[in-house]
């Protein structure tokens, strides 16, 4: 009984905590969405032949983003009746986003206006015997267009 009572508490906590810091982040990134949204991100490979003269330089975001233990309960719970895993969804969605939008610091600092080619690469970086996933990572990249001047 006082195992479960434990565990019961450890889970109340994980939920709580991990919820709080995943809105956090959430709300950090639609701040520096807005931020950056005249940078405009494009997975064309070339820009338009009529785009005026430019120089270009590849623009890269990393992030890797751990899983909560919550997030890996209710999901072990899940893959047992099946259907869409959402604790693992909100995950990759934070780090896809966290990654573009550090794509797109690092063409602002260069002075891009636009970014082409752009291509996401994910990888999951696993844990334990069970194999269970531990962190996501995703890699954007892209070639910034800066006009010259």
């Amino acid at each position: 009984m006082y195992d479960i009572l434990i565990f019961l508490t450890l889970m109340a906590l994980g939920f709580f905590f991990g919820r709080r810091a995943e809105k956090k982040h959430f709300k950090s990134i639609r701040r520096r969405e807005a931020k950056y949204r005249q940078i405009l991100a494009f997975s064309e490979r070339l820009p338009p032949p009529n785009t005026r003269p430019v120089e270009s330089q590849l623009v890269s975001g990393n992030v890797v983003i751990s899983v909560d233990y919550f997030k890996q309960i209710v999901a072990g719970l899940k893959t047992l009746v099946g259907g869409r895993l959402t604790s693992y969804e909100s995950l990759l969605e934070r780090a896809r986003r966290e990654a573009i939008l550090r794509m797109k610091e690092q063409a602002a600092a260069a002075g891009a206006e636009t970014i082409f080619n752009v291509k996401l690469e994910t990888a999951s970086i696993t844990k334990g015997n069970g194999q269970q996933v531990g962190c996501v990572e995703v890699f954007a990249y892209g070639t910034a267009i800066i006009p010259i001047a």
